[in-house]
């Protein structure tokens, strides 16, 4: 069994992880830790998990996770780096579920997240968890950066398309909307019911913290650094995320086949028939991506459509992956779930 920790099990990311792990049959969970609920117990937070998890929440600066093999972070960025040092060094593995080790330039990160960085001896070593495009680093981390929401979907529906050089790699655009769920369960006026139902709006088109996540896995898979436009938008949905890709073709290739191709082997990229157009629904509470490809009149136009649960493939389920990975466990073992409808 692999004994596994929570630093952060009060958030939106953190109760999907409890959801998840309460269910993986090579799971102990050992401790869940919140500042603020310190001795409540989690089925008293959370009535979902009543019958699934007898733990107590614990304080943060109390708890020993001596007995842990890995712990996963779901909590604001910031907190992940001043702690994994230490866990680090008493063997334990770490799954960050926030941004602190996902962008390997600390400047830059920096500059996005608007303080230092307080582990940046280890940013180099942390492995990005995106699994279609690490999983043999995967395989050896002792430290995982797990991916972003959109910077998972934008990347897994782009990266044929860059892998392949059909291209142009400088004018490359992703228009995506997210449910409000993305916004974390910490209380604020934008996701009051009254502000996001029957409401629909952009947001952050100057800059969003997840455009150089984005452009950095991008260019990775490039053979040169790429230039993306990201404009993100709030949808009155709970969860989901939906992202409309543009690039334009640099020569003619077959599409679907391009896709199918690539991500014939991964048990969690779905690429659906030609003409297809996926929902966020679809993949509602599952670690699916759905993929659909089109090249409206033949031009040279490619749209992707890339679809995912937020909560699951954008954080939670995603990094379960990762563990399985890490431990040699079957991929896909824990995190099946078939996508919840309606």
């Amino acid at each position: 069994m692999i004994n596994v920790g929570i630093v952060g099990g009060t958030g939106y990311t953190g109760v999907e992880l409890l959801r998840i792990l309460a269910q993986h049959p090579k799971v102990k969970l050992q401790v869940i830790t919140s500042r603020q609920e310190a001795g409540t117990g989690v089925d008293d937070l959370f009535s979902s998990l009543r019958g699934q998890i007898t733990l107590k929440f614990s304080d943060p600066a109390k708890v020993d996770f001596g007995k842990c093999d890995v712990v996963f972070f779901a909590t604001p960025n910031g907190i992940a780096m001043q702690q994994a040092s230490a866990l680090l060094g008493s063997g334990i593995k770490v799954i960050d579920l926030s941004a602190d080790f996902r962008i390997k330039d600390v400047t830059e990160w920096e500059k996005w997240y608007g303080m230092s960085h307080a582990a940046p001896e280890l940013v180099a070593e942390a492995v990005y968890g995106l699994p279609e495009v690490n999983r043999e680093k995967i395989r050896n981390a002792r430290l995982i950066a797990n991916p972003g929401c959109y910077p998972t979907a934008v990347q897994l529906g782009f990266i044929p398309l860059i892998e392949a050089g059909a291209v142009d790699v400088n004018h490359l655009i992703a228009d995506t909307k997210s449910g409000v769920s993305g916004a974390g369960r910490k209380a604020e006026i934008h996701t009051l019911y009254a502000e996001a139902s029957d409401n629909f709006k952009s947001y952050a088109v100057a800059g969003h913290r997840h455009l150089p996540e984005i452009r950095q896995g991008l260019s990775e898979r490039s053979d040169k650094p790429v230039d993306l436009t990201f404009v993100p938008h709030l949808t009155p949905m709970i969860r989901g995320i939906h992202a409309t890709l543009y690039a334009r073709l640099t020569r003619d290739v077959d599409l679907q086949a391009l896709y199918e191709n690539r991500y014939v082997n991964e048990p969690f990229v779905d690429v659906l028939p030609a003409g297809s157009h996926p929902e966020t629904r679809s993949v509602r509470g599952s670690n699916f991506c759905r993929i659909a490809i089109h090249r409206p009149r033949d031009g040279d136009t490619a749209v992707i459509l890339s679809v995912t649960d937020n909560l699951v493939k954008g954080a939670a389920g995603q990094a379960v992956q990762n563990m399985n990975i890490m431990y040699g466990l079957l991929e896909t073992m824990g995190i099946q779930h078939i996508p919840l409808l309606p």
